[in-house]
């Protein structure tokens, strides 16, 4: 067994504070660093700038020696490879016919086998077919948007591309993109747009998408097969481009410049995968995770419609110079299907504006008021650079409401979506005090577990290695009643402060049914001379008792209606997620005595659970989300113009829109009722643990 102290460790980050109190945080934000962004083996320096035959299987080799499950080209692995490309190369189905697709997939299998032996010569067959359907597609488009076009305000399109068939004939392509080319007008003239600038405009976008793809050369396929094969192996591993590999670093910086999402390419739609805490989007309380953009406006310029627009296409036209306006035209399928724009200020976001806040409620139980902590946490930040950590401002938080002698904290990570791990096991030991907070296992099977405070595990052998950190004093673990509120967007590291919370009996999870299910560890190599670099998935996480949170998530004690339809969210919808695996536990108490806080056991959480449910079954808030939820679930495949006139008139109903105030407002209402209950609930946990403790006699009468 290894056992690594981060008080005790030398750092030779050029970066961090020399004073000693603080080289052992600073080495913590390194070692984690290294964790994430360690190198992968090496290709030749010689690599050209672009991916090339001869170097493609070097590269393939490289994901399956460094990826945590997959090691060899099974035919599984070639088969999803072969997916993932003809998805690539046709997001939208409107490309390929199902003629193509079933001689196209044996095809490109024996492609991925003949690329392996370094001859690449197989994809110029699939080049000509698709500069043949894009052509063709434009052809098309221009026939349908002739002098005879009219709007079908009864048109509907199946928006699920998994559902959507491929077109068998001419008559079924044309069919397919006479509604979808409906539906693009249709967004054009509702932003204001005439129908004669609306046909021009994607007329030229049709022309734009013929031009990328007679530009998609054989050579660059290789690319797209180098993306496929990555993609081939689990959802969160992938091959980059020199410019994506730019973006993701930009994407991961602590400093954006921009409105502050993260956003990704589904099925032909740009979608928002992450508000970035202090970026604009975030701030203007209108945008959610999962939002669709389906046209981007310059200040002062008609939208442009940005549907099956490639993904670079559309950041270029959202980033731009810090202080200028950009309007986004946002498709809301989460709650009932709805369309408007949302106009944002680019800008740089800073570190401050993602801090962690405390708010306080109160509440009244027989005539006496209650205090209670609201910590909200919106990821696991850090930067050593600006002596920035979100421990520190957690635990300050924690002292702060100690000193407003609150009755019970609630943890917020409801929106947190993960970040640094060394952040996310300290704050953990604020709850915990010391013990083992999280273990990772990677592709050599060496298990390196995350402990606060000095520790031995009960797992022995030399394939066992302890990162410890330093203990918290008894002065900064809070050992009050714990809430921590989650939801399906709940992910990564704040799964594991969430597990780790629960596994000790410390907390009580109220949320979704569970967290997100992203179990897993991605470390992120640039290659060499230029040729981008390769994003792996090398090791998976695992809880105090062993279970992995990948796939499953975190169960919540208390469930709570979702914002969102939930099947939509989660690690088990996307494509190939590794399975969820099992260790031996290494959960340790805080010390040999037992914990200085109430243990949360099934009773109580159950008992929690039916005054919980007897509350929302009441709830006004609660029913219409409800409500809203299932009508989103009866007709989230299909989209319609009628309905997207409908909404229009509705948020008008005839006159001046709502401003963005009254917008932000009614956003930040929508998570009112999850807080509110989250204070009701452990308000539930100091009356139950009162009347415990109260003696029979002054119980019968209080």
């Amino acid at each position: 067994m290894k056992h690594i102290s981060v008080n005790s460790a030398e750092s030779d980050n050029p970066h961090s504070d020399r004073t000693p109190a603080r080289k052992g945080r600073f080495y913590v934000q390194r070692f984690i660093l290294i964790l994430l962004l360690i190198l992968l083996l090496p290709l030749s320096s010689s690599v050209a700038k672009n991916v090339t035959c001869s170097r493609l299987p070097l590269l393939m080799k490289s994901f399956l020696a460094n990826h945590y499950a997959m090691k060899d080209l099974t035919g599984e692995v070639k088969d999803h490879a072969v997916d993932q490309m003809i998805k690539i190369i046709d997001p939208t189905k409107t490309l390929l016919y199902e003629s193509d697709v079933a001689s196209l997939k044996p095809f490109l299998r024996r492609v991925f086998a003949s690329i392996q032996a370094g001859d690449c010569a197989a994809l110029t067959p699939v080049y000509d077919i698709l500069v043949a359907r894009a052509r063709e597609n434009e052809a098309m488009v221009r026939k349908i948007l002739g002098s005879d076009f009219k709007l079908d305000e009864k048109a509907e399109l199946l928006i699920d591309i998994k559902k959507r068939p491929y077109p068998k004939t001419r008559k079924d392509k044309e069919e397919l993109l006479r509604k979808v080319v409906q539906f693009q007008i249709e967004n054009n003239l509702l932003a204001g747009v005439s129908l004669s600038e609306a046909k021009k405009q994607q007329i030229h976008r049709y022309e734009l998408q013929t031009m990328r793809v007679i530009k998609r050369s054989p050579e660059k396929l290789i690319t797209t097969a180098a993306e496929a094969f990555a993609q081939a192996l689990d959802p969160h591993t992938g091959y980059l481009s020199p410019e994506n590999y730019d973006d993701f670093r930009i994407q991961m910086q602590l400093s954006l410049e921009g409105i502050g999402a993260v956003l990704s390419s589904d099925n032909g739609f740009t979608v928002i995968e992450e508000l970035i805490p202090g970026g604009d989007a975030e701030r203007s309380g209108l945008l959610k995770p999962k939002d669709k953009i389906i046209a981007v406006a310059q200040k002062n310029e008609r939208p442009v419609n940005v549907i099956d627009m490639d993904l670079r296409d559309v950041v270029k036209m959202i980033r731009g110079k810090k202080g200028t306006q950009v309007t986004l035209t946002i498709l809301r399928q989460a709650e009932r299907t709805y369309r408007f724009h949302v106009t944002l200020k680019r800008d740089k976001i800073y570190l401050k504006e993602q801090e962690a806040k405390i708010t306080y409620e109160t509440r009244s139980f027989q005539g006496k008021p209650y205090k209670f902590g609201v910590i909200d946490l919106p990821s696991f930040y850090g930067d050593e650079k600006v002596n920035k950590s979100c421990y520190e401002d957690v635990r300050e938080l924690v002292a702060e409401a100690r000193r407003q002698n609150v009755d019970g904290i609630i943890l917020d990570l409801s929106r947190n979506g993960g970040g640094l791990l060394g952040e996310a096991v300290r704050i953990a030991g604020l709850f915990l005090g010391k013990g083992a907070v999280v273990a990772t296992k990677d592709n050599q099977d060496q298990l390196t577990i995350f402990v606060n405070g000095s520790s031995s595990t009960r797992l022995q052998g030399d394939d066992v290695e302890v990162i410890s950190f330093p203990a918290d004093g008894p002065g900064d673990v809070y050992s009050g009643p714990l809430v921590v509120l989650t939801s399906r967007l709940s992910a990564s590291a704040s799964e594991i402060v969430t597990g780790a919370l629960q596994d000790y009996k410390r907390a009580v999870i109220v949320g979704s049914d569970h967290t997100f299910g992203k179990g897993s560890v991605q470390t992120l190599s640039r290659l060499p001379r230029d040729l981008g670099g390769m994003k792996v998935t090398t090791a998976l996480y695992f809880l105090p008792r062993g279970k992995s949170t990948q796939k499953i998530g975190v169960e919540a004690d208390v469930r709570l209606p979702g914002l969102f339809i939930l099947e939509d969210i989660g690690e088990t919808t996307l494509e190939y997620p590794l399975p969820a695996q099992a260790i031996a536990p290494f959960i340790e108490m805080p010390g040999k005595a037992a914990p200085r806080w109430k243990p949360v056991d099934k009773a109580m959480t159950d008992e929690l659970a039916a005054k919980s449910a007897a509350r929302i079954s009441k709830d006004e808030k609660f029913l219409e989300i409800i409500k809203n939820n299932g009508e989103a679930a009866a007709k989230k495949d299909v989209i319609r113009i009628s309905d997207l006139r409908k909404e229009m008139e509705k948020e008008g109903g005839g006159k001046q829109q709502e401003t963005p105030t009254e917008m932000k407002k009614k956003a930040r209402e929508q998570q009112t009722p999850y807080l509110n209950e989250s204070v009701n609930i452990v308000l539930d946990m100091v009356v139950m643990e009162m009347n415990r403790t109260m003696p029979q006699a002054l119980r019968a009468g209080y």
